[in-house]
C-alpha cells in the first residue's frame, strides 16, 4: 500500500453500507479519503470509527451523483483543495421497490439508471481526467453485484430495473479496461460483485421476502477492495465475485 500512501481516493455513496466502509478502511491505510455523499454529516460522522491519526485524512463532501454538474464541480474541488485523484470508488447505488410492469413508475426506473449508470459514467471521466493529467496511474473501481451477472428467481421480488443496471457495470468494466488501454496508462479498473451483503438496501428489498438469506458484511467488501489496490503495479484484478457462504444464487 505505500504507494497509495498520502494520495486522494474518493469514494461515493459514503454515508452508510459498503460506502463508509471502504472510507475507514482506505483512511486507516493511510489514503486521503473523500467521501461523497447526499448525507454529509454521516461521512463526517466515520472520523469517530477510525485510528486516531486517520481522522485528519477522512473529507466529506454533500454530492448527488445523478447530477453531472455536481459532480465537476466537486471533482474540481477535490483538485484545488486537497488534490489530484488517485483512486476512484463508484459505490453510490440505488434499489426502487417496484416492479418494471407497475404503472407510475418511471421516477424509480430513472432514480436506478441515473444513479447506477450515469453516476458512474460522470465520476469515472471527472477522475479519469484528473489521473490522466497527474501521472496517468491509479485505479477505479465499480462496486457491481452478483445481480450483475445473474438474475435469479425471487419470491414476489421487487428489483425493478437494478439487476440491468448492474449487468451494464459488467459490460462498462471491459469498455473501460479496453479505453483505458488505448489511452495508454497505467490506470486499473476492478468491478467487485458482491453476493447479498447486509445493507440498509438489502432491507430495503431482497431481505423482506427472503430473510434468512446468507450475507456478507460491509467490511467484507471493503476488506476485498484494499486486498485488489495492494496488488503490484503489472496485475489487475479484473473481476471479483464475492459470495457468502451458503448463497445459492
Amino acid at each position: 500500500m505505500e504507494r497509495w500512501v498520502n494520495r486522494v481516493a474518493v469514494v461515493t455513496g459514503a454515508s452508510s453500507g459498503i460506502g463508509a466502509a471502504v472510507v475507514k478502511y482506505l483512511a486507516n491505510n493511510g489514503l486521503v479519503t473523500v467521501g461523497l455523499a447526499r448525507r454529509k454529516e454521516r461521512v463526517e460522522a466515520l472520523r469517530d470509527e477510525v485510528n486516531s491519526e486517520a481522522r485528519k485524512r477522512i473529507h466529506a463532501i454533500q454530492c448527488d451523483v445523478q447530477s453531472e454538474e455536481q459532480v465537476k464541480a466537486v471533482f474540481k474541488q477535490i483538485e484545488k483543495t486537497i488534490g489530484p485523484v488517485a483512486v476512484l470508488v463508484n459505490n453510490a447505488g440505488v434499489l426502487r421497490s417496484t416492479t418494471l410492469l407497475e404503472e407510475g413508475n418511471s421516477q424509480d426506473v430513472r432514480d436506478v439508471v441515473e444513479t447506477n449508470i450515469m453516476g458512474v459514467v460522470y465520476c469515472t471521466r471527472e477522475a479519469f481526467r484528473s489521473m490522466k493529467a497527474n501521472g496517468g496511474d491509479g485505479h477505479i473501481f465499480l462496486i457491481n453485484s452478483i445481480l450483475g451477472h445473474v438474475v435469479p428467481l425471487v419470491p414476489n421480488a421487487t428489483l425493478n430495473i437494478y439487476p440491468p443496471s448492474k449487468y451494464a457495470i459488467t459490460a462498462m468494466t471491459e469498455v473501460y479496461r479496453q479505453e483505458l488501454l488505448n489511452q495508454k496508462t497505467n490506470i486499473k479498473i476492478t468491478s467487485i460483485s458482491p453476493g447479498a451483503v447486509d445493507t440498509d438496501m438489502l432491507n430495503h428489498g431482497i431481505h423482506a421476502v427472503m430473510p434468512d438469506l446468507p450475507c456478507l458484511k460491509s467490511d467484507d467488501i471493503a476488506d476485498a477492495l484494499v486486498y485488489c489496490l495492494q496488488t503490484p503495479p503489472h496485475v489487475q484484478i479484473h473481476e471479483l465475485i464475492i459470495k457468502p457462504v451458503g448463497e445459492k444464487a
